[in-house]
């Protein structure tokens, strides 16, 4: 209790800090607003086959991923995270209005790879920031992870509320009045970005020191195997995020309201984990807080497969709760501390793992669903996260093994 006190203490009277919180809670409820139904949207809006919403989704994660790429090197080289943030909230806010009212599946491919492919710089580019604004601030660095996780929870607190809320508005208005409310509510990011987030230089590495090129980063083992774990990981989340409304409806006999308090159940249950979890990473092993979530990711895509009601599944969102409150938390700091003087490219690193998992997870998501039915999906999501947690554990054999040689050496 006395850390939580003095954390929001430290909050409360930081201007920055408290803008940041608001713009993590917009940007949130923005993408919590969109996230949990794009399947039905694509598959009984549009009238897209599993299959073609996989290869829809596929081709703007690629122009995700590529544009993303490139902006974040040039936020750790050339321009402002502020200049960078403003891009992604205009292009939010018109690739949402797009959505809204376009229904032909190419024109909705180009405004998801273009205009919300440049959107998508949005998340890395804030807590790049999030990072800057802490090397800036009395926190210490190693008070760093649990602030990172405090500024990921109000992005989850949004998720407690927008799905349902996205669900209510979308009986009521239909999917044209989904996306409308969430261009509205990046409007609201953007206003807040101009508001409160000032202009400020890159800090990218020493005077005169060229950038890490990504490519190179991932020749070191350790990254490498983190970026493909979480590939893994956000492979299985991708489908998850697909395939659950889709065995809710078709499958369990639910509607889009069970949808809505299933995706509302646990970011209840993140707001304590994030920072719970946050507290142990000032203390201990990321790592071994990483392994663990995949150990839970394991147990949890395992319940889903044999769940019988909708009901069923709240409960098992209490685990993904815990899960997300490390891979979406901790991780972000993790991975920024392979690269700390380009935080912009190391947070986008972490991004791209989730975007690769979201092409992966998409093209996988349509074969195996209309091959093998929307229950048998989330077997193959429990494959996912066993040989990811088994490649995080045999590499820490790996460095364990020659540690423990030179000890007893």
């Amino acid at each position: 209790m006395h850390r939580f006190l003095q954390t929001a203490r430290i909050l409360l009277r930081n201007r920055s800090f408290l803008a940041l919180l608001l713009c993590n809670v917009l940007l949130g409820l923005a993408y919590s607003f969109v996230g949990p139904f794009m399947s039905l949207f694509g598959t009984q809006e549009v009238g897209m086959s599993n299959l073609v919403f996989g290869v829809f989704m596929t081709i703007t994660s690629v122009a995700a991923i590529v544009l993303s790429t490139l902006l974040a090197h040039w936020s750790d080289t050339r321009f402002s995270r502020r200049s960078m943030l403003v891009l992604g909230a205009v292009c939010g806010t018109a690739g949402y209005l797009g959505y809204a009212f376009v229904r032909d599946v190419v024109w909705l491919t180009v405004i998801g790879s273009v205009v919300l492919g440049l959107s998508s710089i949005t998340f890395s580019q804030l807590f790049a920031h999030a990072r800057e604004m802490l090397s800036r601030s009395e926190v210490s660095p190693t008070e760093t992870p649990l602030y990172m996780n405090v500024f990921r929870l109000f992005f989850a607190l949004s998720w407690t509320v927008g799905p349902a809320l996205a669900s209510w508005v979308n009986i009521h208005y239909s999917y044209r009045g989904t996306f409308l409310v969430a261009a509205a509510v990046f409007g609201l990011f953007l206003l807040a970005v101009l508001r409160f987030v000032p202009h400020a230089p890159p800090l990218a590495g020493s005077p005169g020191a060229p950038p890490l090129p990504l490519r190179r980063a991932l020749t070191r083992p350790v990254v490498l195997a983190h970026f493909i774990a979480f590939v893994l990981i956000f492979t299985a989340t991708t489908i998850s995020m697909s395939n659950l409304p889709m065995l809710v409806t078709e499958t369990l006999g639910g509607n889009q309201g069970h949808v809505g308090i299933i995706y509302s159940v646990a970011p209840v249950f993140e707001l304590p984990f994030m920072f719970f979890f946050g507290l142990l990473a000032t203390k201990g092993d990321h790592g071994r807080l990483i392994r663990l979530s995949f150990l839970l990711s394991v147990v949890y895509y395992a319940g889903l497969c044999v769940v019988d009601a909708p009901w069923h599944i709240y409960p098992l969102q209490v685990i993904s709760a815990a899960i997300v409150a490390v891979t979406s938390g901790i991780a972000i700091t993790f991975f920024q501390n392979f690269l700390p003087d380009q935080v912009g490219t190391a947070t986008n690193l972490y991004a791209n793992a989730m975007r690769a998992g979201g092409i992966a997870g998409y093209l996988c998501f349509g074969a195996l669903a209309q091959a093998f039915g929307y229950r048998a999906v989330f077997a193959f999501c429990t494959v996912l996260c066993a040989i990811a947690l088994g490649i995080l554990q045999y590499y820490r054999q790996q460095q364990d093994g020659p540690h423990a040689a030179t000890a007893a050496g």
